[in-house]
């Protein structure tokens, strides 16, 4: 049984959306049209219009729910248990062993189709 889901409609999240798509796009059009502006400076504009946008969208319910979700994420990554360095050489060397033994293998093979091969077609 499912139950459905609620869509929560927020005119100021949609308007914060916009205007950080708009900050984005701003961004991009005035980097292109002022050439004579220094290059630092464009720089930076760009890059305080692009921080300004991406702090509006952090704000949005889905920017709040993604910053759960990495807080999330991080928790889940702490939990992990990460193998020693002795167990990591040695899954590699042993994954780097299958991978020469399997290629020897179908290499041979591919040799002796090619005789076989050869053989039939003359």
């Amino acid at each position: 049984m499912t139950t459905p889901v609620e869509t929560v409609r927020d005119p100021l999240n949609t308007i914060k959306w916009v205007v950080a798509l708009v900050l984005l796009a701003s961004a991009t059009v005035l980097s292109r049209y002022l050439p004579d502006m220094s290059p630092a400076l464009r720089l930076l504009m760009m890059l305080g219009l692009g921080l300004v946008a991406l702090v509006l969208v952090f704000t949005t319910i889905q920017g709040r729910r993604f910053v759960d979700l990495l807080r999330q994420a991080q928790v889940e990554v702490r939990k992990v248990v990460w193998p020693t360095r002795p167990e990591t050489t040695q899954t590699t060397l042993i994954v780097l062993g299958v991978v020469l033994v399997m290629s020897l293998l179908l290499w041979g093979m591919d040799s002796l189709f090619g005789f076989a091969i050869s053989g039939v077609i003359g």
